[in-house]
């Protein structure tokens, strides 16, 4: 259990993933708020300032993982944001965020079927960089 209670916003079109991630999430001790969609996404970011948020790729448009990242970034520069997609399993196409990091507002990008440790790892790394040892 963490000792501040860190709030992610989970936004994800698949409503059994949704739940899968958030149950994770919540056990690992994170206030977890969720959307079914970049357009609730977008109306909950006007809202509220999540301390780190995770987008899927792909809502209603191929790229709503994107526009959700360069809207949160543009909005709150220091929230990181994990993009998580099945675009590789597919496509068969992968990209890095290293490579494409002016226009991919990103932190770090999880293909889906993330194992539950590496998803914790991922989540507290990049919380412990941006608000200090967690």
């Amino acid at each position: 259990m963490t000792e501040k209670q860190y709030k992610i916003l989970l936004a994800d079109d698949d409503p059994d993933y949704l739940f899968q991630i958030q149950t994770k999430l919540e056990n690992f001790g994170y206030e977890v708020i969720t959307a079914e969609s970049q357009k609730e996404a977008e109306s909950i970011l006007k809202q509220f300032r999540p301390d780190l948020a995770i987008f899927d790729l792909m809502m209603e448009n191929d790229d709503s993982g994107f526009i959700l990242s360069y809207r949160c970034k543009s909005r709150y520069p220091e929230v990181p944001i994990i993009i998580a997609t099945n675009v590789a399993a597919e496509t068969g196409i992968s990209f890095r965020l290293q490579e494409q990091s002016n226009w991919i507002k990103a932190d770090l990008y999880l293909e889906k079927g993330v194992q539950t440790e590496q998803l914790h790892e991922s989540v507290t790394k990049l919380l412990n960089k941006t608000y200090g040892k967690l």
